[in-house]
């Protein structure tokens, strides 16, 4: 029975760190399923979701854990599963853009959770502006948000924060 496993990973920087990864899943059989990885402060963090051979997960979870000795911390956690998920639900872009503060993400998270909208999907970025080099935060949310919810609701919640942030906020049906 195929056993599916969601790796957090994260280690100084380097060459040759998803090799080793890569390198682990496959010497055990593993599948290399999805993932999202990213440099950040000079670490090197990543999420990778994983199948495996039931039979097989211990032996890989032993050689993932061997990785702690060439700078990669990993941890692994079995896969939720997809009950209790709603079945009526529709995705939502959320796109928010302004001079950099703090609370941004704080407070479209929390006027997203308050509208009972799950967020599977955020990127955010920090840069300065191309003519003045004020420090600008971008963020791009994919959401799932219940069919019962109205989109007029979410947005009016959104663009009232938009207004105490002073920020650009764009939000759209789909992903």
């Amino acid at each position: 029975m195929q056993k599916t496993l969601v790796l957090n990973v994260i280690g100084r920087d380097r060459p040759g760190l998803v090799d080793a990864l890569a390198t682990a899943i496959a010497t055990h059989g593993g599948s290399w399923c999805g993932s999202r990885m990213a440099r950040l402060a000079g670490q090197f963090a990543g999420i990778v979701e994983v199948e495996v051979d039931g039979g097989r997960e211990a032996e890989l979870r032993e050689e993932l854990a061997g990785l702690a000795g060439r700078g990669l911390a990993v941890s692994v956690v079995d896969a939720a599963s997809p009950e209790g998920e709603a079945a009526e639900t529709r995705l939502v872009t959320v796109e928010v853009v302004g001079s950099d503060r703090p609370g941004i993400v704080k407070g479209v998270s929390r006027a997203l959770a308050e509208s009972g909208a799950n967020v599977v999907d955020l990127e955010t970025t920090r840069g300065g502006a191309a003519m003045t080099g004020v420090p600008m935060f971008e963020a791009r949310a994919v959401v799932q948000l219940p069919a019962a919810v109205a989109m007029a609701d979410v947005r009016g919640r959104l663009e009232a924060l938009a207004a105490d942030l002073m920020v650009e906020l764009t939000v759209g049906e789909g992903a």
